[in-house]
């Protein structure tokens, strides 16, 4: 894997800075929201209503201009991980985001990923950017031996372990990604959550949405 930003649907230019931002943080979403909350003049911050678009905006170009850092990587107890994903769509199309957390074996929280998708996409594209998000992250950190990725989407399952061909169209780029990166671990398997099973990637997605909603910039 590579520093690359990975690829994003339509967003506005205020949300493509926030995505370059988590970028240069390794997607790392508390990392990236301090950082901008500090940059904010004055009491404001990413998501603070008394921040206009123009200040989010000198506060994003400067941390872009002034370089980002990667915040250290935990180690994890062994080679098993355990990757949650979940995408969020608002409108289903509408304002979407990606979560993903990984965890190791023993379910120590080892990552909390988020980044914006679009401005308008829908629900089973969040979802395969979550998946995409959260292998690329653990790739590029770790080497991994086994993974359970726990999701609940079943589309995407069926596209990614059941051999289907991708039902959501435009998700091809996302779907190739997924595969790509999978055919690394040795051992991946799935495990479906239902909409009752608590999942820490959901608010992390949700976070990505309300990104991809924020204005023009």
């Amino acid at each position: 894997m590579t520093d690359d930003p990975l690829p994003a649907e339509h967003l506005s230019p205020l949300a493509t800075l926030v995505d370059e931002v988590l970028a240069g943080v390794g997607y790392e979403v508390a990392a990236a929201t301090d950082a901008i909350d500090d940059a904010v003049p004055g009491y404001g911050g990413l998501f603070d209503p008394g921040t206009d678009p123009d200040e989010l905006r000198r506060a994003l170009e400067s941390l872009l201009e002034d370089g980002l850092s990667r915040p250290p990587v935990p180690k994890p107890a062994g080679d098993a991980f355990v990757l949650y994903v979940d995408g969020s769509s608002r409108g289903n199309p509408g304002p979407a985001g990606a979560g993903a957390v990984i965890a190791d074996a023993g379910e120590e929280q080892l990552a909390r990923l988020g980044r914006p998708v679009g401005s308008r996409t829908g629900n089973n594209t969040a979802e395969y950017v979550a998946l995409q998000l959260g292998l690329s992250e653990l790739l590029s950190r770790y080497e991994p031996r086994s993974l359970e990725v726990r999701i609940d989407s079943m589309t995407v399952i069926r596209d990614v372990w059941g051999g289907n061909d991708p039902t959501e169209p435009g998700v091809e780029t996302y779907s190739e990604a997924v595969a790509a990166a999978l055919s690394r671990v040795p051992d991946h398997r799935y495990a479906h959550l239902a909409d009752s099973d608590p999942n820490p990637a959901d608010a992390l997605a949700t976070v990505g949405a309300d990104i991809a909603a924020l204005g023009p910039g």
